[in-house]
């Protein structure tokens, strides 16, 4: 019934012509001709009907028959086109996890395992303490107990070298399980029905993989097709929605289920080496599950039409590819390397992106001044610098136009990477302090979650204030590669639902927060210049002795 009324909508207007037509014949074959009758108009009218007698017969079944066959070939072509159109994939629901109690992982206690941790120098300490502040995290995100009381050991011997498969594959059982729960009690869809389960971890991919561990635990079907996605950073989310939709796409009506997860038992790097200490300072654990559906009966319900992905990786440059990276330290500890180049890489590769996610996102009137913007810099350029210098051109046309994104979206939810990564996008996208509060809010609550920060936000989005039908929502991620990764939602209907894991947040904590991590940041630059400017004016003095 649903298609019939879609189908009757775009067909409506030609049918009303066809039906006119048929009408119109039918009066004609039953106007009186006889010669007393007609004259005038009617005479007109009469002599048509003799015309179109004389090569067709015209009678009383004519209009049906042309109707008819009109019907037919709307029909046939509105199949046809089906057949051939991708079908639309919705975001019927999600959940995201929601911490115990238990879980809970102060700054003072990030203290305390990097004390006993054993072998990181003081310095390196606090200098990991100030990146945690600085970065955005709360004091109170969570950590699972078990590799905690594992750091917290005296017995070098006894804790081994890592926490160990066993413990990690616990954190992702207990962080996933119960998220995945919910998302079906909430959607009441019984897991007998999923076809695709798709998950994602970058750094913890045991065996049997864990898309095999939610099969077990649910009882899937032996004919579910189940993926598993490693290695693919802290954008696998996006990823996995695209490899979701693809799959959803080739088998219209069907269900799949993403889970997103990186594991923090597992990741935990033992070393001393301060590029790889990182890690260990910013992630946290986290998990979300997201059901995914071709089903048009789902089009009603579901919170979402995925509407756009764009993916972005930049592998075939070799700084971008070695930036961030898994290796071994000088003592053979595992963990992940950041790289200085990071900053730089993850900047082209967001503007590539945009590049491409621009088109079929942005306003008309954003795209005409692009456009306009790259003419006019093409135009100077060709021109030699001095006539170019000449031309009354405004500065702000001699610089590259950055789109104003905010106009595309009404919710965006920014991979929570850290503060510096927020307020570059929230300042150089034009966005407003309301815009990014989701992204901030997120890394606040529950620190750097990985390929489900994004996920955390939306739900954020939901808890407070909600979203109104048509909204537009743009989820950004990044990851290693490097990739950069954009997927695009529209609202079905009005969205306001309550999540478990943002229950108590306290939204004035956090900006209180983020005011001091700013005037400590003003007072260190100023700090900086005026320690530059004393050592500047003490060479000078030096240069004028020597003199």
């Amino acid at each position: 019934m649903e298609a019939m009324m879609r189908f009757a909508t775009a067909q409506g207007p030609r049918l009303l012509a066809l039906g006119v037509g048929a009408t119109a014949l039918q009066t004609l074959q039953a106007l009186s001709c006889d010669a007393a009758a007609a004259a005038g108009a009617a005479r007109q009218l009469c002599d048509l009907r003799a015309l179109l007698d004389s090569s067709v017969r015209l009678d009383s079944s004519l209009g049906a028959l042309l109707l008819g066959a009109a019907l037919a070939l709307a029909v046939l072509v509105h199949l046809a086109a089906r057949a051939y159109r991708a079908a639309a994939v919705y975001v019927v629901d999600f959940s995201v996890f929601a911490p115990p109690n238990g879980w809970q992982f102060s700054h003072e206690d990030l203290r305390r395992c990097a004390m006993a941790h054993g072998g990181i120098a003081a310095e390196d300490i606090e200098l990991i303490m100030k990146l945690v502040y600085r970065s955005g995290l709360g004091n109170s995100t969570a950590i699972p107990p078990g590799p905690v009381a594992w750091v917290m050991q005296e017995d070098k011997v006894q804790r081994g070298d890592k926490p160990g498969i066993e413990m990690a594959r616990e954190e992702y059982e207990a962080a996933c399980f119960p998220t995945i729960q919910a998302l079906l009690d909430k959607t009441g869809v019984p897991a007998s029905q999923i076809k695709f389960v798709i998950t994602n971890s970058s750094l913890f991919n045991p065996t049997p993989s864990l898309s095999a561990a939610v099969i077990n635990r649910f009882g899937l079907k032996d004919d579910t097709i189940n993926y598993n996605l490693g290695g693919m950073g802290c954008s696998a989310g996006v990823v996995a929605l695209d490899l979701a939709r693809s799959l959803l796409r080739e088998h219209p009506g069907s269900y799949a289920l993403v889970v997103s997860h990186e594991n923090v038992t597992n990741s935990y790097y033992c070393g001393r080496d301060k590029s790889m200490l990182v890690p260990n300072a910013l992630f946290r654990s986290n998990g979300a599950a997201v059901l995914l559906s071709s089903r048009p009966a789902d089009a009603g319900r579901s919170k979402y039409t995925l509407r756009h992905i764009v993916r972005t990786i930049m592998a075939a440059d070799d700084e971008a590819y070695r930036c961030v990276w898994q290796t071994d330290d000088d003592e053979l500890q595992q963990g992940v390397r950041l790289k200085k180049e990071l900053i730089g890489v993850a900047g082209r590769t967001v503007k590539r992106n945009m590049g491409r996610l621009g088109p079929l996102v942005l306003p008309v009137s954003e795209q005409l001044k692009f456009a306009a913007n790259a003419a006019v810099r093409a135009g100077l350029k060709a021109l030699p610098p001095k006539t170019a210098a000449s031309l009354p051109v405004p500065a702000s046309w001699r610089k590259p136009y950055t789109p104003n994104f905010s106009k595309a979206f009404d919710a965006v939810c920014i991979h929570t990477g850290g503060r510096g990564v927020i307020d570059s996008m929230e300042q150089n996208l034009g966005m407003s302090k309301d815009m990014v509060e989701a992204s901030r809010a997120a890394l606040f609550a529950f620190g750097n979650t990985s390929s489900c920060s994004v996920w955390y936000e939306l739900a954020y989005k939901e808890a407070f204030g909600g979203l109104p039908r048509g909204a537009r929502v743009w989820q950004i991620a990044f990851g290693s590669g490097f990739k950069c990764n954009s997927a695009v939602l529209r609202a079905n209907r009005a969205v306001k639902d309550a999540h478990s894991a943002w229950e108590g947040f306290d939204k004035a904590k956090m900006y209180a927060q983020l005011e001091d991590i700013e005037r400590e940041v003003a007072a260190s630059r100023a700090r900086r210049a005026a320690e530059k400017a004393a050592a500047a004016a003490a060479e000078a003095v030096a240069a004028a002795a020597s003199r």
